[in-house]
């Protein structure tokens, strides 16, 4: 077993597995290895909130498939962790991080599951995550939650993970996984992404399917692969893909996604690119490390043919500000999701959440639980509320038609590029897809990178932007688990 996991990439495992070198077994041990030696012991980053009783029993299988029938493609074989909002029928529950939910166990494979298993991925376990993916209360930080406990920067424990996707963020960076699923919301996937230094694809909203995913909003979540390459997060967006009538929302997308996502891995894909940077607003909050990191990555693309159109603000970005719409969606969609969860479901609505941690507040409240308590009383669960439609309008109106579309269409771009994760809000709201890809470290902590996004359905070509920078610039580098960087 001499393969070396660190920084491998699927098409490493996959020549690895083809030459006989490596089986999908052994390369579940040296994950399982690897999580128990740095994830629950050394630096403790605790990423990983459950491993699969069967993950062995899944490679094993895998590999007499392998030597009898063939693979099944990319994936077949490929450990992979799963956000812990992502349902899985079989031995692990999914809590969402609430120890309320420790023993809510589901039905059925969520929809993208049931994917990944058919693509021949070997579902290693779930990841750790900030507790109902940051609804829990106010001034909890990122990464935390009741059943898993704080999640740590393998970069430098004393810098945030970002969230709610910390833990699949933090696994993939520090290599105890090929690869993993986070969900978002705003901002779930690339936060995470940009402080692990990894590269997150935020879908259109309705791309992949959320049937079986423990919900936040009915109206901006969805599922997203993360991993250390563009390529490798590629593959995990193929094997999800697929139309799944019970999701309402992938109705908008029929006819408008590719046949296969990897056609637009193509490293001359900045050439000819205009790239749009919303000077105003958005950078306010650099500090003059992270604008010196991010200009030089927009200099690399400018030298790698790409036309940057400076100043290409949002003229409606200082216009967003709260809006009650998650507040509302999140008692309307949790109280949904868990009346399917059957008769033997440990809770059934918000209600009976909120009345567990109160009977249990030395384990369960922590940082208290004011989120959900303003969910369950200031909203009616109907999305009848008067500011929630709205706050719902509202959005649709800055953050899509007057602000990512007009600004695309004045300026003929092909895509947006912000700092970090500072365009999630918008891109968010807007429903529209973003792709995180790493860009530079810090001299004192977390990594920086940049995000594209585009208009809805547009994930070929922020592929395209985001594949090619990678390749011109390979800035990605693993934490030492031993030491800061600094």
């Amino acid at each position: 077993m001499a393969f070396e996991i660190e920084e491998t990439t699927i098409a490493d495992i996959q020549a690895a597995f083809a030459s006989g070198e490596l089986t999908s077994k052994q390369l579940v041990l040296k994950y399982m290895q690897r999580i128990a030696d740095h994830d629950k012991s050394g630096l403790l980053v605790n990423s990983v909130l459950a491993v699969n009783p069967d993950a062995l029993f899944i490679a094993e299988a895998m590999d007499r498939e392998r030597e009898t029938t063939g693979a099944r493609g990319p994936l077949h074989g490929i450990p992979v962790l799963l956000k812990d909002n992502v349902d899985t029928g079989d031995k692990m529950p999914t809590s969402a991080g609430s120890l309320a939910l420790a023993d809510s166990y589901a039905p059925e494979d969520a929809f993208i599951v049931r994917k990944l298993r058919e693509a021949g991925a070997v579902i290693l376990g779930k990841a750790n995550m900030t507790e109902f993916a940051n609804m829990m209360t106010e001034g909890m930080p990122s990464g935390y939650s009741s059943r898993g406990g704080q999640v740590m920067n393998p970069y430098n424990i004393s810098t945030p993970t970002g969230g709610s996707s910390a833990g699949s963020g933090v696994a993939v960076a520090a290599n105890f996984c090929a690869a993993a699923v986070g969900t978002e919301t705003s901002g779930s996937i690339l936060n995470p992404s940009n402080l692990c230094s990894v590269v997150g694809i935020k879908p259109t909203v309705g791309l992949l399917s959320r049937t079986g995913i423990l919900p936040l909003s009915n109206s901006q979540d969805t599922a997203g692969p993360m991993a250390r390459t563009v390529t490798d997060a590629v593959l995990l967006l193929q094997a999800m893909t697929g139309y799944d009538e019970r999701d309402a929302a992938m109705g908008g997308g029929i006819g408008k996604q590719p046949e296969d996502y990897r056609a637009f891995l193509d490293p001359a894909g900045l050439q000819g690119a205009r790239i749009g940077i919303p000077r105003d607003y958005y950078f306010e909050e650099l500090t003059e490390e992270q604008l010196a990191i991010f200009d030089r990555a927009v200099g690399i693309m400018r030298d790698m043919g790409a036309t940057i159109v400076e100043s290409a603000n949002i003229v409606t970005a200082r216009s967003i500000v709260y809006s009650t719409v998650l507040l509302n969606e999140f008692k309307a969609s949790l109280n949904a999701y868990l009346s399917k969860l059957g008769p033997g479901a440990p809770m059934r609505t918000l209600k009976e959440i909120i009345a567990f941690n109160h009977e249990h507040p030395v384990e369960t409240l922590k940082y208290g639980q004011k989120t959900l308590i303003n969910a369950e009383y200031h909203s009616s669960g109907t999305l009848t509320d008067v500011r929630y439609l709205n706050d719902r309008a509202t959005d649709i109106r800055l953050c899509k038609e007057e602000g990512i579309d007009a600004t695309m269409k004045e300026h003929r771009l092909d895509a947006l590029l912000f700092p970090a994760d500072f365009g999630s809000r918008l891109a968010a709201r807007a429903g529209y897809p973003s792709i995180a890809v790493p860009a530079g470290y810090t001299e004192a902590g977390p990594a920086f990178g940049v995000a594209f996004t585009a208009r809805a359905y547009e994930e070929p070509t922020l592929i395209r932007l985001a594949y090619a920078f990678e390749q011109g610039t390979k800035f990605r580098r693993p934490p030492s688990l031993k030491s800061f960087i600094g």
